[in-house]
């Protein structure tokens, strides 16, 4: 279940950051190519965890889960800066201040990752914690969550 949730919480940032981008490239589709690899290997470590979760290996358990998240952020970031990187990939008519905040908001994902990863070696627990903490921050709309979704032409009836 913890898996579905962070990979639920990895789908509708991707679904926010792409309502943002209108055109794409080789090296987005690799960036998006290499996320996708990182949350299809999510249920991996989420199951190292459950297994070994106060019991003899859940610092390495939490460690290896930990490192799966940094990998993730450092692609989420990697794609989104492709695109956003002075408009390059991004609709014509998108909103700066989402684009600005959702680049703020990305900016520190990896540190965050890796503090995370660093208090696995003090607290499994208090390492959990930052992860939950985390997916919650990213769960949630923005600030700008009414400019998050750009004006799309209406849909003309087939």
């Amino acid at each position: 279940m913890t898996s579905f949730f962070t990979i639920l919480i990895m789908w509708v940032n991707h679904h926010r950051l792409f309502t943002h981008i209108a055109h794409c490239d080789d090296r987005l589709l690799f960036h998006n190519g290499l996320l996708l690899l990182g949350v299809a290997i999510v249920p991996f470590p989420t199951a190292l965890v459950a297994e070994y979760l106060g019991r003899a290996g859940q610092t390495t358990a939490a460690s290896v889960y930990n490192g799966t998240l940094i990998a993730i952020a450092i692609c989420s970031n990697l794609l989104w800066r492709t695109a956003s990187r002075n408009g390059r990939l991004l609709r014509e008519d998108h909103d700066r201040d989402a684009v600005r905040h959702i680049t703020e908001s990305y900016r520190y994902g990896p540190l965050w990752y890796a503090i995370a990863l660093a208090l696995a070696f003090v607290s499994v627990t208090a390492s959990l914690l930052l992860n939950l903490a985390l997916a919650i921050y990213f769960a949630l709309p923005s600030k700008t969550a009414a400019t998050i979704s750009p004006r799309r032409p209406a849909r003309r009836p087939r």
